[in-house]
């Protein structure tokens, strides 16, 4: 996708350093831009990694998110860049998106009634050569849903493109019982812990009245 600038309206942060986020997803956009930073979007066209055998999904989730972050930066050698990938994972299996409704009915079945993680794997390059990365993991536990629940839900198109084949900040709200640690790891992107590494860095400051 072309790059795209974002220029939000308000929030309590403003950017001091040129930033990118190196993913295409709507869900880290806006909680990237509810900080109030400026920053750029390029969710570079590389293909994501696959896991390795043996490979824990927290070493997995930051490896392909340092790959989307040396991509990108290549091409924005003046900027620091975030990167992130979600995962979620049940009995130690990392489900992703699923391949069509029927795939995502067998995992949302799956995920019914037990808690699972919520995985995210984060990396931030400076120009520099700076380089911190990081994994996040939230604990989600679902309401046990009927048969007919899960169809509906499947139904409404919005489970494709969702690792896990769920969206916890939309229709698929009302699967969820609980969650334990971050809830905006869970949607895509830990931003207390990001937000952390941009102050310490001095990307953004608080900003000032």
């Amino acid at each position: 996708m072309p790059t795209q600038s974002i220029h939000p309206d308000q929030g309590a942060f403003r950017s001091v350093l040129p930033l990118v986020l190196a993913s295409g997803s709507p869900r880290r956009r806006e909680l990237l831009a509810s900080l109030g930073v400026d920053f750029l979007i390029d969710s570079g066209n590389g293909d994501e990694p696959r896991p390795e055998p043996g490979e824990s999904p927290e070493a997995y989730a930051v490896r392909a998110s340092t790959a989307k972050a040396r991509q990108v930066a290549n091409r924005h050698p003046k900027a620091v860049i975030l990167a992130a990938d979600t995962i979620v994972v049940l009995d130690g299996d990392i489900l992703g998106k699923p391949v069509d409704d029927a795939d995502a009915l067998a995992m949302l079945t799956r995920l019914s009634g037990r808690t699972h993680q919520v995985v995210t794997g984060c990396c931030l390059l400076t120009p520099d050569g700076g380089e911190e990365r990081f994994a996040v993991s939230s604990d989600v536990t679902m309401r046990r849903s009927s048969r007919e629940e899960l169809l509906a839900y499947a139904a409404t198109g919005e489970p494709r493109d969702k690792a896990g084949a769920y969206a916890i900040q939309g229709l698929g709200g009302f699967l969820v019982r609980r969650v334990e640690g971050s809830y905006t790891n869970v949607v895509g992107l830990p931003l207390a812990r990001v937000l952390e590494v941009l102050l310490n860095w001095g990307v953004i400051v608080p900003r000032q009245g």
